[in-house]
């Protein structure tokens, strides 16, 4: 067989993109003289400030090195042991966090509920939250949001208010799960107070891997009650870093002239390129619309194999003929042009 072709482009994941240049930039002008260790920088202090301006709102603000490390701690923050939470089916801390979320929360267990395109309506949290309340029950207590869904899908302003109401109803805490909630900003043209402390998120995780930093996700308190020794938590869990300036750093690159809408709505462009692409092909189906920056697309299994044989990468997620093609903030056109070529000639 022929060598697979080698390839510096790929539609896996906005994780295979690498570092924005205002990042970069951010990051080389920290990695000058001396600075104070642990978060008591000039750089964590302005990207705390900046991300308080974007929301508006006074807000206590933590970093940790991952998506997983900052879900589960949040997470834990809303929660006893004896509690659980409720999450749709195809959630990140459902499906990819290897049960952190439980681990770091001493037991708190996952409620799962079912939805299209990742979504959680009012309705069926509260279905949750009331279907039993005895005391062999593990007591609803948080809900977790994932903002945009595995499916690329955003919650609108009034979504989130029907979940608020429910919440409100049964004093259950809200978490984010924001590991693109950049995306779900642009798609929505929304101000980001908007889709989160007013409509009744708690608390949110604000994704910064997938959309040009290297590391590092910025946990964001909106309830500051939460946030009461939340720094011990993440000691203990190993996410304080000590050289923290060069985690903050990159998001005052991104976070200043809105660098990160602008990353994000590249990305979510980019993803309907894609999608009007791929729509007139033959063989090909589309399995939902396109909102953000994620195309989702059925390819018969001999086509799938045949890319992946050209060098192409990206992940089979439904069945054995469901794709999905990620865009980054640095997909092109031409990266477009060149994966429908090789489509096309299929």
């Amino acid at each position: 067989m022929p060598n697979t072709p080698k390839r510096t482009r790929h539609f896996a994941s906005d994780n295979y993109a690498g570092i924005c240049p205002e990042a970069w930039k951010a990051l080389e002008e920290a990695n000058t003289g001396h600075c104070p260790a642990y978060g008591e920088d000039e750089w964590t202090r302005k990207a705390s400030d900046l991300i308080r301006e974007i929301f508006e709102t006074e807000c206590e603000v933590f970093f940790a090195f991952s998506g997983t490390a900052a879900n589960s701690l949040s997470l834990a923050s809303t929660c006893q042991s004896y509690h659980s939470i409720i999450c749709h089916e195809t959630a990140h801390i459902e499906t990819h966090e290897c049960g952190a979320p439980e681990f770091f929360s001493n037991g708190t267990k996952l409620q799962l509920v079912s939805g299209p395109n990742g979504k959680m309506t009012a309705a069926a949290i509260e279905h949750v939250i009331t279907r039993r309340t005895d005391i062999h029950y593990p007591k609803p207590k948080a809900i977790s949001l994932t903002q945009s869904t595995e499916f690329g899908a955003a919650y609108t302003p009034e979504e989130l208010k029907a979940i608020w109401a429910v919440a409100r109803k049964h004093n259950v805490k809200i978490q984010m799960d924001g590991a693109r909630f950049a995306n779900a900003v642009a798609a929505l043209k929304v101000a980001p107070k908007e889709i989160t402390w007013q409509a009744g998120v708690d608390v949110l995780c604000f994704g910064g891997t997938k959309n040009g930093l290297h590391v590092g996700e910025a946990i964001v308190f909106f309830n500051k009650q939460m946030a009461t020794e939340f720094d011990f938590r993440c000691k203990q869990a190993g996410q304080l870093c000590s050289k923290m300036r060069f985690m903050s750093a990159p998001w005052v690159g991104v976070l200043q002239n809105g660098v990160w809408l602008k990353h994000a709505s590249h990305a979510n462009a980019m993803a309907k390129l894609l999608e009007s692409k791929l729509r007139d092909l033959p063989g090909l189906r589309l399995e939902v619309k396109t909102e953000t920056n994620m195309v989702f697309v059925e390819m018969p299994k001999p086509v799938i194999e045949a890319m992946y044989a050209k060098g192409w990468k990206f992940y089979t997620t439904f069945g054995d003929c469901g794709c999905r093609l990620v865009c980054s903030w640095d997909t092109t056109p031409q990266d477009i042009e060149a994966f429908v070529a090789d489509l096309t000639a299929l």
